[in-house]
């Protein structure tokens, strides 16, 4: 009878449970359960001390495909919509910042959590993208990672509910999208896809910046597709194991005194999230009454986080769908500019 090694029964047991909770999610409706369910699996095998080791190079390439994701969901579109208006989306994307900035800024100054984690937990981009870029500008990445999903998931819930009563109790479950594995694939541009990765991959190697292979592929994804150069084909399968690399990374650094540190600061980070709710409301009321923009559309442009879920419910609804991914995409380039900066200076400033 075969004996398999304790590090082949622990692969298995976080594969097995991360599939179960995956399922589990998606079934609920979620969102990021790609991400989130291998977190959770790693975070389990850690608390039990199951040590798992994931590669380095592993990590980076997921980063890569993260990069190459995010530039596709940039279509070149979106550049003019915010030239056309662009007092109001700088107004309106620089006030959230700010805010967002002011709370983690709160949240370090009461030892919530450190300077720059609290800035980046805080911070109102693109969740994983902010998670990836923390650890290399010195936040404690599990706790990072806490904050932005549970913002994630709390903005995404809201989205929905506000939706469903905006557009009547009858109106179809928006934030619902058919989620299929493995799909048909384009074999030219998805090769050309993977030239991309690897390029970004291997120019990350050289230059050596911080979240390098994300940064670096976005940059050159932005590049081919702007151009008529590539169209990014990402199947599905192919992002589903990036997220496991990088949920696996991350919840396998838990400990159970991190753990705990977190559920003691829950009840701390749920205000912070749903005060930055609150001030982005108020940011949607005065779009609809000095700008003209109707209330829906002005709600989701201005949600802190969780655009995938917003782009999905903005899609089947009765918005300016180009106004608010204009205004989503913006914040977050915004964010990716400025966020070492605010960490820095924070983090210096809070000597931590």
């Amino acid at each position: 009878m075969a004996r398999f090694t304790p590090t082949f029964c622990h692969w298995l047991q976080l594969i097995a449970l991360s599939v179960v909770l995956v399922a589990l999610m998606e079934f609920v409706h979620l969102p990021a359960a790609l991400l989130l369910g291998p977190m959770f699996s790693g975070i389990v095998l850690a608390i039990f001390k199951r040590p798992v080791i994931i590669s380095k190079k592993c990590f980076r390439a997921a980063q890569a495909v993260v990069g190459a994701m995010i530039a596709h969901a940039i279509p070149p579109s979106i550049f003019g919509r915010i030239a056309a208006d662009w007092p109001v989306f700088i107004l309106c994307i620089v006030s959230v910042i700010f805010a967002s900035a002011i709370l983690g800024w709160i949240m370090a100054k009461l030892q919530v959590f450190p300077g720059s984690t609290a800035i980046w937990g805080s911070s109102p981009g693109a969740a994983a993208a902010m998670t990836i870029m923390a650890e290399s500008f010195g936040a404690d990445v599990r706790l990072v990672a806490f904050m932005q999903y549970l913002r994630v998931m709390i903005v995404a819930l809201l989205a929905v509910l506000v939706t469903r009563i905006w557009m009547g109790a009858d109106s179809p479950d928006h934030a619902v999208a058919a989620f299929t594995l493995f799909g048909p694939i384009r074999g030219l541009s998805f090769a050309g896809t993977l030239l991309v990765i690897a390029a970004g991959y291997l120019i990350a190697q050289w230059v050596k910046m911080p979240s390098g292979p994300m940064l670096i592929t976005l940059a050159l994804g932005i590049l081919v597709e702007d151009t008529g150069l590539l169209t990014l084909e990402l199947p599905p399968w192919l992002l589903a194991l990036s997220y496991a690399m990088i949920g696996w990374t991350i919840g396998l650094r838990f400990t159970r005194e991190i753990v705990m540190h977190a559920a003691r600061a829950l009840p701390r980070v749920l205000l912070s999230v749903l005060t930055l709710v609150a001030v982005c409301c108020s940011f949607a009321f005065l779009l609809v009454k000095y700008a003209g923009i109707d209330p829906l559309t002005a709600y989701l442009a201005t949600s802190p986080g969780g655009a995938d879920t917003v782009a999905i419910i903005a899609s089947s609804s009765q918005v300016d769908i180009s106004f608010v991914m204009a205004m989503q995409t913006g914040r977050f380039i915004l964010v990716l500019i400025t966020g070492p900066a605010i960490s820095r200076f924070v983090a210096k400033r809070m000597g931590t």
